[in-house]
């Protein structure tokens, strides 16, 4: 059982939906970004992830950077929710896609491998294991890999992990393993 249970706030795809962290058993709700540690398990390499956009789903969710307690909720812009376009064949996103807490691109930074500083977000995980997450779900999880992506100038990192329960978990390692067990997938993530 998670230490952490989201609390739904508002109904989903509105303006008021917010989705905030609980610490398990007692209800206190803390940030997803701020209070959930980074390491599940440093000695082993494993991570926590917090679940933002689970895979499948279209609306772009996202932890709040300035609301108190960090919640995560629809990314708004020009005053309009913000959806993910499908993209054939694919609907929504083909991962689990979230944020590793208490990490940070720093926008005052110019990372030497893309020439262009960070985008002031938490680092973005794409988890590509069999389970379709929930929105505001704490995984455990092994890097694979990492992409650089530029995204309105800024540097965007794409961490590639997997949950560490998946069955496909103790077969994958690095990206290679990956387009071994996975082909295609990469690409996909690419696109």
């Amino acid at each position: 059982m998670s230490q952490y249970n989201p609390r739904l706030i508002g109904p989903a795809n509105t303006l008021d939906h917010r989705v905030f962290q609980e610490e398990a058993p007692t209800g206190q709700v803390v940030s997803p970004w701020h209070d959930i540690p980074l390491f599940a398990d440093q000695n082993a390499g494993i991570l926590n992830m917090v679940v933002e956009v689970p895979r499948w789903t279209n609306a772009k969710m996202e932890i709040s950077k300035e609301e108190p307690f960090n919640p995560i909720k629809q990314d708004i812009k020009k005053g309009k929710l913000r959806f993910v376009r499908n993209c054939f064949p694919h609907h929504g996103y083909i991962w689990n896609y979230g944020a590793f807490p208490q990490t940070w691109e720093d926008p005052s930074t110019t990372h030497a491998e893309t020439k262009a500083k960070g985008d002031n977000d938490p680092l973005d995980v794409c988890e590509i294991g069999e389970a379709v997450g929930y929105t505001g779900q704490v995984k455990q999880v092994k890097v694979l890999g990492i992409m650089a992506l530029l995204d309105e100038g800024e540097t965007d990192w794409k961490v590639i992990v997997v949950d560490v329960t998946d069955p496909l978990a103790s077969k994958l390692n690095d990206i290679e393993d990956v387009e071994r067990h996975l082909p295609g997938l990469i690409r996909a993530t690419n696109e």
